[in-house]
């Protein structure tokens, strides 16, 4: 009887997973304005990017119950999950898919810092709050 307890609670615990994604991305999406404030613009846009990336992991796990892809392309998770998604959502994920392997992997950080603005980072810390919001009501 112990042993079935468990094992129910556990397979409770797996369709909720998908709130441990959303977490996580709350989290990084703290730790985005967190950069901003600090004027660690790259770094705000690299957490942008995870905060979406672990959103659109929980919508993929809260509708097909298993574990996503290690993939980091935000686009690979809209066609997987098959998101209609806004035309500007669209581009704007496109567009942040596009800049998060510089952002990782700066070939010349220096010029990021020129590129990447607190004007521009905060549009883009923005942009991702709503998206985000978006992708847990879906």
């Amino acid at each position: 009887m112990r042993l079935y307890f468990f094992i129910k609670i556990g397979r409770m615990e797996v369709k909720e997973r998908y709130k441990e994604w959303y977490f996580q991305s709350d989290y990084d999406l703290e730790t985005a304005i967190d950069m901003l404030k600090t004027g660690r613009n790259v770094y705000c846009i690299f957490m942008c990017h995870l905060s979406l990336e672990k959103a659109l992991k929980g919508l993929f796990y809260k509708r097909f119950e298993e574990y996503p892809s290690k993939s980091h392309s935000l686009i690979y998770f809209i066609d997987k999950i098959e998101l209609e998604i806004p035309d500007d959502f669209y581009e704007f994920l496109y567009m942040l898919n596009k800049i998060s392997v510089p952002t990782r992997y700066p070939d010349d950080l220096r010029k990021l810092f020129a590129e990447y603005t607190k004007e521009r980072t905060e549009s883009i810390l923005n942009k991702t709050r709503e998206v985000q919001l978006w992708i847990k009501q879906q």
